[in-house]
């Protein structure tokens, strides 16, 4: 059984198109395994990606919603991929711009077969919109594993995130998805995203004995 370490993360490039994506392989040859962030904008995919990688500023985070506009390349150890997809469903930013991001974001998850995991990010104060719904209509109809991972929940308390995660789950009609609080604020959910990433990747790969 592997254990991913999340050391040593490092930057490696970024892409709109198929034809730019990097060639990332272990040393037998084979494709890295990759992890997609995905949410809508403001949702917090740059800090909790740098609280993951426990890397400050590595992933470059803005006050203004939809800064992102290309696909982000990331590696832990040389051994783990992440993949941070641009932010869905700010208004403010050009519609010339937001009718790029469907297709860049579709492109990559229908064309990169080593896509073993996506991790949807969800503002938990929020309910699901029509976007939210489509991104988690493809992971099933893919049979891509994923887990909600459940932003600032130190915007709430306690009885609220249960309440709330209770209202996201009836909304998106699936009781059994794999779910983790997350706040970088209060230091939330690190190590239990860590071991669901462990798990689920283990499981993709067939490496459970």
């Amino acid at each position: 059984m592997i254990r991913y370490q999340f050391k040593n993360p490092k930057f490696i490039s970024s892409a709109a198109k198929k034809n730019g994506y990097p060639k990332l392989l272990n040393p037998s040859g084979a494709p890295l395994s990759e992890i997609a962030v995905a949410g809508r904008s403001n949702v917090g995919k740059s800090s909790l990606l740098n609280d993951l990688f426990q890397s400050p500023g590595l992933v470059k985070t803005s006050s203004v919603p939809g800064k992102t506009q290309l696909l982000n390349f990331f590696t832990l150890n040389n051994v783990l991929v992440f993949v941070d997809l641009p932010g869905y469903g700010y208004a403010k930013v050009p519609l010339h711009v937001r009718k790029q991001w469907g297709p860049m974001i579709q492109e990559y998850l229908d064309h990169r077969p080593n896509l073993k995991l996506i991790l949807f990010l969800f503002d938990i104060r929020r309910l699901p919109s029509e976007e939210d719904f489509k991104l988690l209509e493809w992971a099933s109809h893919q049979n891509k594993s994923l887990i909600l991972v459940l932003t600032k929940v130190d915007k709430v308390s306690a009885n609220q995130r249960r309440a709330n995660l209770q209202k996201i789950l009836d909304a998106f009609n699936c009781e059994n998805l794999h779910h983790v609080y997350y706040s970088t604020v209060k230091n939330v959910g690190r190590k239990e995203l860590m071991a669901k990433i462990n798990d689920a990747l283990n499981e993709e790969e067939g490496t459970i004995e």
